[in-house]
């Protein structure tokens, strides 16, 4: 399999996951995230992940 490149990656997970609050809100549904608010970029809740990951994957 092809490596797709650096384009297809979410800023979000190129950054660590910070471990305490306060966590920034899901770009979607406001929700928080498992990020701290210092992350650049879109982050997602957990549940907006695996959506976003299950569309992006179907996309084909």
């Amino acid at each position: 399999m092809e490596d797709s490149g650096p384009y297809c990656e979410s800023p979000a997970h190129e950054t660590p996951v910070a471990g305490g609050p306060p966590f920034a809100a899901c770009v979607l549904c406001r929700e928080p995230t498992e990020y701290s608010e210092s992350v650049k970029g879109v982050v997602y809740c957990p549940v907006c992940e695996w959506q976003e990951a299950q569309r992006t994957a179907c996309s084909g």
